[in-house]
């Protein structure tokens, strides 16, 4: 089981390094965009929708990223005053109650959602467009397999070390 999580931690790792850097992308493609509006009055339906499906891909990938680094937001109100073994209980049943029932409705909702378009070969209805949608949408199911996997991994953590307190 544990060769399974690390290879679970290392695939996200490696997806959300990767989902990283496309801001810098993200970046280059608004301040182009930018430019060209504000100096030529420029711009293009396709440029816009290459701005939010790559804030869709950081977004998504970088959820489960996010996760097994610890670093969503919580309310921290009464959990930094926890002790080490109630915080491994919180993470486990916030795991086992919130993250994982809502991954596994996302993924299945997204399935059918993502398989629809890229049957119909789902494309921008606006002219000059991006002309395929269907592969950002093959993301989101994607991200949600891979934030279950993940959940587990961070749930089998919190198991662990609360075992080990």
């Amino acid at each position: 089981m544990n060769r399974l999580i690390r290879q679970i931690e290392r695939t996200v790792s490696w997806i959300g390094r990767a989902a990283g850097l496309l801001n810098l992308a993200l970046i280059v493609v608004v301040v182009t965009d930018v430019l060209l509006r504000w100096f030529f009055s420029l711009t293009s339906a396709w440029v816009i929708e290459l701005e939010w499906h790559l804030f869709a891909l950081i977004f998504l990938l970088g959820i489960p990223y996010a996760l097994q680094q610890d670093r969503h937001v919580r309310v921290d109100l009464f959990y930094e005053s926890f002790r080490p073994r109630d915080k491994a209980l919180v993470n486990v049943v916030g795991t086992l109650i919130f993250l994982l029932p809502w991954a596994a409705v996302l993924l299945y909702t997204s399935w059918h959602y993502a398989a629809e378009a890229w049957i119909s070969g789902e494309g921008s209805p606006n002219p000059n467009g991006i002309p395929y949608f269907f592969p950002i949408k093959a993301v989101v199911p994607f991200a949600a397999a891979l934030l279950i996997l993940q959940g587990i991994a961070t749930g089998w953590h919190a198991v662990r070390n609360s075992q080990e307190i």
